[in-house]
């Protein structure tokens, strides 16, 4: 009924119940399928509620609303330049413009996408968070990186490893590595060492 449609007609339906004997090999095939017809439909309802058991334990209703923004998911999107692997998995953030049923919404859609059809399973949908820009604009910060420069000796303790590489020195690889340290007057400068002894608790 499920692949079809329609319940086909089997060998078995064809076996008359209405008389006095049966044939001895049709009565033992007809025992033999209707056994394993009760079996597969014992085991379908037994799996079908041990899925629901396990389904109903982590599952959650979806508490988005109106108004909401959200971050929808670009699996079905076709419209997406560049390489399938470099393009972003969500596009957002969205505004929720109204819900259908428990389990769909309708989203607002603008730019190159707004031609597209604009409701989403719940599924494919997940909560937009702010940032720390976005919830104080005015707020400054410093994103300037410390100097980097060549030091010989260590100007101060060793904060932290940043990187490393190989550079040729006397025809061999010779590894160097760019430290962060703190200065005696509590500022952090970054450098290319060698492997000093205040190293040895990073590496």
């Amino acid at each position: 009924m499920v692949e079809k449609g329609w319940n086909p007609l089997l060998p078995v339906d064809h076996l008359k119940n209405n008389l006095l004997t049966i044939h001895p090999t049709a009565k033992d095939f007809r025992d033999k399928w209707k056994s394993a017809c009760d079996t597969a439909s014992r085991c379908i309802a037994e799996a079908k509620e041990y899925n629901k058991q396990r389904g109903d334990k982590s599952h959650m209703e979806p508490d988005f609303k109106e108004g909401d923004k959200v971050l929808v998911s670009t699996l079905n999107f076709n419209n997406l330049r560049g390489p399938k692997t470099m393009r972003d998995s969500f596009l957002g953030p969205l505004t929720i413009i109204r819900l259908v049923g428990k389990n769909e919404v309708v989203v607002k859609l603008r730019d190159q996408f707004s031609r597209k059809h604009p409701v989403f399973p719940v599924s494919f949908l997940k909560p937009y968070f702010q940032t720390e820009e976005d919830k104080f604009p005015s707020r400054k910060k410093n994103t300037t990186p410390p100097e980097i420069v060549e030091v010989e000796d260590s100007p101060g303790p060793v904060k932290k490893i940043i990187k490393s590489g190989k550079i040729k020195l006397n025809g061999k690889d010779q590894r160097q590595y760019l430290v962060r340290f703190k200065t005696r007057n509590k500022t952090y400068i970054n450098g290319w060492q060698k492997r000093p002894y205040q190293m040895e608790t990073f590496i």
